[in-house]
């Protein structure tokens, strides 16, 4: 990789040596990965808590509501967290608060408490914000502007690689006979359902305890690894010259709109990997089946990261890649809810190849020129994390009182504010 470029507008970092710089890369990676991992065994939870907790839609889908909120809440007072500790031990801090969470899905298994599952992805949502407001700034810094949108692509793949893993691996424990398990649910009285239904939420505890295993262990060799500390206090001449009338992040508009812009997409990311289960299962494909669905739109994400290192910045600036993935956004949206079956479900996943450059491009172009506020701009964009809180739910809702396809049409809008965001919104400079 090559050495931070002395103009870096948002933040410096000692230049490392290149060997030191890759384990750098390889650190923050393994940490995408967790992130990947616990953020899409929700696509699994959805379905299966339906079913263990007897849920409607829009009950289910706060499950995302529950892990993605606590980013909005958070993420302020993780900046705060990272500006005392400094970045390696709030990412040590983070993975033990996910532990945390991880356990707490103990004696929400065995209770049958949903209430319980809610606030142990919440706590697991909590470790991650503190993760994400670390790992996202310094993999941006990590090297010049202009390629930023290529290092986070490599984090993608890392990130989608185990969200791909995830619910396979979940959904073979989570929903194993989970068909014929439905339909003889209709069969028993009252006790033999209840016992029923509390084996199936006894299945996850041994999952999540191995999880806490990992994050604990992953905590420890952070800790004690050899991971650089950055400066993003630090402005350049050029950057503090520009940001001399400038005390608030509320001065830097293409940040408030990347803000939104980050709202919208990490909205319409979640629905395409949360829904895709139940929306299968909705157009009569088995669960059996359905459960894979997830990790088709993982892998389409992959390949997209995949197209990203190749392409940016040498063939496609970050702004072109964030306007072809929003229009390709809506195309594919509309191809699923204008086809049936298979085919529209194809559509859902191929919403993953979408998105899959979104994220990489709008974290540049949305803290560019931040300098001394880079950690709060960055936390502003965490926050807007929550958008996977707010719109999946919303998608509940309208599957409820309209179809789980016809919900689809609320990512439309969402797809062409990304494309506002790449042709214009990113330009706003003053305030």
């Amino acid at each position: 990789m090559p050495k931070v470029a002395p103009t870096t507008s948002a933040a410096t970092l000692a230049p490392p040596a290149s060997s030191q710089q890759n384990r750098s890369i390889v650190i923050i990676g393994s940490l995408f990965f967790i992130f990947g991992f616990v953020t899409w065994l929700n696509s699994v939870l959805i379905p299966y808590l339906r079913i263990a907790c007897e849920l409607t839609n829009f009950e289910a889908y706060l499950v995302a509501f529950a892990f993605y909120i606590s980013y909005l809440v958070m993420a302020i007072p993780s900046a705060w967290v990272l500006k005392a500790t400094g970045f390696k031990k709030g990412m040590s801090a983070g993975l033990l608060v996910m532990g945390v969470g991880a356990l707490l899905f103990v004696p929400a298994a065995l209770t049958r408490t949903y209430g319980l599952f809610l606030l142990g992805l919440f706590v697991q949502g909590t470790g991650l914000a503190v993760l994400q407001t670390a790992a996202n700034p310094y993999i941006t810094i990590l090297g010049p502007r202009e390629s930023a949108a290529k290092r986070i692509s490599i984090m993608g793949i890392c990130n989608k690689v185990a969200g791909a893993l995830a619910p396979v691996a979940l959904g073979a424990v989570a929903l194993k006979d989970a068909d014929a398990l439905v339909k003889r649910l209709g069969t028993l009285d009252a006790a033999a359902k209840a016992a029923e239904l509390n084996a199936l939420t006894a299945r996850v505890i041994t999952p999540y305890l191995l999880m806490l295993a990992v994050l604990v262990l992953l905590a420890v060799l952070i800790y004690f690894s050899s991971l650089p500390e950055i400066d993003t206090d630090h402005e350049d001449e050029t950057v503090a010259a520009a940001n001399t009338n400038k005390s608030s992040i509320f001065h830097f508009p293409h940040l408030m709109l990347g803000a939104l812009a980050m709202f919208f997409y990490v909205g319409v990311e979640v629905i395409a990997g949360d829904t895709i289960i139940s929306y299968g299962a909705s157009q009569g494909i088995a669960l059996a089946t359905a459960k894979f669905f997830t990790t088709c739109t993982l892998i389409a994400m992959i390949v997209g990261y995949g197209v990203g290192i190749v392409a940016i910045p040498r063939f496609i600036s970050q702004e072109k890649a964030l306007q072809v993935s929003a229009v390709t956004g809506v195309l594919f949206a509309l191809g699923a809810l204008f086809t049936t079956g298979y085919t529209s479900v194809l559509f859902i996943s191929l919403l993953g190849l979408a998105n899959s450059l979104i994220f990489p491009a709008i974290w540049p172009l949305a803290i560019e020129g931040l300098g001394r506020f880079t950690k709060l701009g960055s936390s502003l964009l965490i926050m807007a994390i929550a958008g996977g809180a707010v719109l999946p739910p919303l998608y509940g809702l309208l599957a409820d009182h309209s179809s789980p396809q016809h919900a689809y049409w609320l990512v439309i809008p969402c797809y062409l504010f990304l494309l506002f965001y790449g042709v214009a919104g990113h330009k706003a400079r003053r305030a």
